[in-house]
């Protein structure tokens, strides 16, 4: 048997190098890093705006009102925070700023459409048609910086803005300020006695970009207008999320992450999924002869003793090597083989069965025997 010469004194170390270190680990930091951003992208997506409550008068997240709310109670007007349509119609007359009504039934929208007060609607959505009567939403503005062009007090004063979001159709007898494309983003016009006005955005009042352009002066100018501000925001328990299913209550700042990370993941596998190539063979050491394989299990039948076992291994063969030279099924029984093989070689069927299903021999010399008498049978068969 041929062995590896030892190494030379002189090799190269085996020990790991720098760059085989990061050939190895560049594919974790890769998915490490993506892992990172996409997470990274989802808390940016699910917190912006500082992940407070958007324009609630108490809230002092960058998307809150609460400077807007002190602002006006320096000037001395009574804010009064409120979460429900009910709680609205009982804190009196003034102005009733709605800066969200996805929580809001169309009852509530009905009951708040027929208070007295002026209506201050910012950023609203939903229910327009039945709080602002005359006023339909138009196309998608940019929200950025606009000036009023316009001759109402409140914007006039205030100067350039942050509005935008959507623009509106103006009713009759109503003002429009701060123009997209030729339509307003702020809609303001009398009804029953009353003011009524539209935003398409909130932007200018939240603690973000109050201090902005003109945003404190137009956020002040029209909701301190009235001694009295009733600020409706969305309870703190909203119903909407009443019989909601799990996935409904995930932010979807999560959803955003998880599918971002998928996507990493994907991705990173059809990178590292093209470099696999074919099956390579491996270089060995030692390269062992077939002959040698079969002397060596010899040796170790010959000390074992076991000649049962080698025995057994020279019919196994034999009959894996003749039975298709015979015709035989793979299964055949030994009657079958014993008259094939006697009928070929012109043998007797005795001496047939003794050597092929007979029992193992009891000497050394009855193996060699045995294994001379069946390369001869092979050898007819494979004559015949």
């Amino acid at each position: 048997m041929s062995l590896a010469a030892p190494p030379e004194s002189g090799s190269a170390s085996t020990s790991p190098t720098a760059r085989g270190l990061w050939l190895r680990g560049r594919g974790a930091l890769a998915i490490a890093f993506l892992v990172v951003v996409a997470a990274l992208t989802g808390v940016l997506l699910s917190g912006s705006g500082g992940g407070g409550r958007p324009l609630d008068p108490a809230d002092t997240s960058l998307s809150g009102g609460k400077a807007l709310a002190e602002l006006l109670r320096a000037r001395g007007v009574r804010v009064v925070r409120v979460t429900s349509a009910a709680e609205a119609a009982a804190a009196g007359t003034g102005t009733l700023l709605v800066g969200d009504t996805s929580f809001l039934t169309v009852e509530d929208a009905e009951r708040l459409a027929a208070l007295p007060a002026d209506l201050l609607l910012v950023g609203v959505r939903t229910h327009l048609d039945v709080l602002a009567p005359g006023v339909s939403p138009g196309e998608r503005a940019r929200t950025r910086s606009r000036e009023p062009r316009c001759v109402l007090p409140a914007a006039a004063g205030a100067g350039s803005a942050y509005l935008g979001g959507t623009t509106f159709t103006l009713p009759a007898r109503g003002t429009g300020c701060y123009p997209s494309d030729g339509a307003p983003t702020l809609v303001s016009y009398p009804d029953r006695g009353r003011t009524i006005t539209v935003t398409g955005d909130g932007g200018f009042m939240t603690n973000l970009r109050l201090a902005e352009d003109g945003n404190a002066a137009l956020a002040v100018n029209l909701a301190g207008a009235r001694p009295v501000l009733v600020w409706l925001t969305a309870p703190d328990s909203p119903r909407a999320t009443d019989g909601q299913d799990f996935y409904g209550l995930i932010p979807d700042g999560v959803k955003w992450a998880v599918l971002q990370v998928g996507l990493a993941v994907l991705l990173l596998a059809l990178w590292r999924g093209r470099r696999l190539g074919p099956v390579v063979v491996e270089r060995l050491p030692v390269v062992v002869r077939a002959a040698e394989t079969v002397e060596g299990r010899a040796r170790l039948y010959r000390a074992r003793r076991a000649r049962d076992r080698a025995a057994a291994a020279l019919r196994a063969g034999f009959a894996d090597r003749v039975t298709p030279r015979l015709g035989l099924p793979p299964g055949a029984g030994p009657e079958a083989t014993v008259s094939a093989v006697a009928d070929r070689t012109g043998q007797p069927v005795t001496s047939v069965g003794a050597a092929l299903y007979g029992p193992p021999p009891a000497d050394e010399a009855g193996l060699v025997a045995l294994a001379a008498y069946m390369d001869m049978l092979e050898r007819q068969v494979r004559q015949s």
